[in-house]
C-alpha cells in the first residue's frame, strides 16, 4: 500500500509505525493508496483523516493510523510518547472544568479550548482567543489571547500542544 501524509500528519504517521510514505502537502498529486492527512482536508484518493489539536486526539491518532499497519500499538506504547512533554502528558487524561469563559475564533482552537476546561460562549466572556492568522478580524480589543496556527509553530503535535497549552495556562 502506497502512504501518502501531509507535513502536518507526518509525525503521526511515524509514531504508528509506518516508515514507508511519501510526504506532499498535496496528496492528490502523488499515486497513491491512501492520504493520512487533517481531517478538514479533502482529497480524490482514500483517506484516513486525523484530529492532532489536544493530547486526547494526538493520542486516538497514533492509534487509528497504527492499526492500518496491522500492528496497532497498545495504549501504554501510545502514552509512553507523552512522557517527556509534560503539558501534553498532564492534559492527555484530564478532565479539567474550569470557571473561565471564552469566545473562540476558530475550530481547532474551540477543540483545545473545550479540553483545557473552558467554557465556550459568544457573550459575557472572559478572554477571546484567536489564531494568529486572524489577528486582523478580531473585532474586541481586550483579554486577547492569540494562539499559534499550523504554519507557525513546530509541525510536531506535542510541541504544539506544549506551546498551545502553555500559552492558556497563564489564564487560570
Amino acid at each position: 500500500m502506497k502512504i501518502v501524509t501531509t507535513p502536518m500528519c507526518e509525525e503521526i504517521v511515524k509514531l504508528a509505525g509506518i516508515h514507508d510514505y511519501i510526504v506532499n502537502k498535496f496528496p492528490d498529486e502523488e499515486d497513491g493508496d491512501l492520504a493520512i492527512l487533517l481531517s478538514e482536508s479533502k482529497v480524490e484518493m482514500d483517506s484516513l483523516p486525523i484530529k492532532i489539536n489536544t493530547p486526547k486526539q494526538v493520542f486516538e491518532s497514533i492509534k487509528k493510523v497504527s492499526k492500518i499497519t496491522g500492528n496497532e500499538l497498545s495504549d501504554m506504547d501510545v502514552q509512553r510518547y507523552f512522557d517527556e512533554y509534560h503539558l501534553a502528558k498532564k492534559y492527555l487524561n484530564s478532565n479539567f472544568k474550569r470557571n473561565v469563559n471564552v469566545k473562540v475564533y476558530s475550530e481547532f482552537l474551540k477543540d483545545i479550548a473545550s479540553d483545557f476546561g473552558f467554557d465556550i460562549v459568544s457573550v459575557d466572556f472572559d478572554y477571546v482567543i484567536y489564531p494568529d492568522y486572524l489577528k486582523d478580524s478580531v473585532e474586541e480589543t481586550e483579554n486577547l489571547v492569540e494562539i499559534p496556527s499550523h504554519n507557525c509553530i513546530s509541525k510536531n503535535p506535542f510541541e504544539k500542544i506544549e506551546v498551545r497549552y502553555a500559552i492558556l495556562e497563564t489564564l487560570i
